[in-house]
């Protein structure tokens, strides 16, 4: 892209591509066919792993690992555990920010979508085959387990617990420290 600004030690894989007016800080790595919009800001220290799809006017603020390994095992005979690949996509759409040491993980299958809008604190986790709607507001140390639906304009506040496949109706909104355990309804506060 045009007028990109890359700061010290940072590690571009080939095939990715950034795009115009994108600032990168120190100490980033970017992966291998990974695609950054225009206008973006990536802070020191985070990783953006191989073919990472991340639109325009994106935010990810320091040590966010966006296409991280999903948590994928299955039991062998003998007790140990095997890991499933985890090749698919992640994509983060325009507007995003994702706060520090967030983390955003690959799918085996399918892929993990963050879509437009979306502001995210530190220290939250979003896990493999996860969709999270557009323009959700997810406080700190929220945990999303894997393949649940997140809908537009939800609000989950600090410490809000998420199960795996289930889905999370729009405009709902979970206080702090919620344990959500089904699916919950649209508009709908726990």
């Amino acid at each position: 892209g045009r007028d990109v600004s890359v700061g010290a030690f940072v590690v571009i894989d080939s095939g990715a591509s950034i795009g115009d007016r994108t600032v990168i800080f120190r100490n980033v790595t970017i992966g291998r066919g990974a695609q950054i919009g225009c206008d973006c800001i990536v802070h020191s220290n985070v990783s953006i792993r191989d073919r990472v799809i991340i639109g325009n006017r994106v935010i990810l603020q320091n040590g966010a690992v966006v296409g991280g390994d999903g948590f994928g095992f299955v039991r062998r005979s003998d007790g140990t555990h095997e890991k499933i690949p985890q090749t698919a996509l992640v994509v983060i759409e325009d507007d995003v920010e994702l706060g520090a040491n967030t983390t955003v993980d690959r799918p085996a299958v399918g892929e993990t979508r963050i879509k437009a809008g979306t502001k995210v604190d530190n220290l939250v986790q979003i896990a493999h085959g996860v969709t999270v709607g557009r323009n959700v507001l997810m406080a700190a140390q929220v945990g999303v387990a894997g393949s649940t639906e997140v809908g537009d304009d939800v609000v989950f506040g600090g410490q809000v617990g998420v199960p795996g496949h289930i889905t999370i109706g729009r405009g709902a909104i979970a206080v702090a420290k919620t344990g959500i355990t089904n699916s919950v309804d649209p508009r709908v506060m726990v």
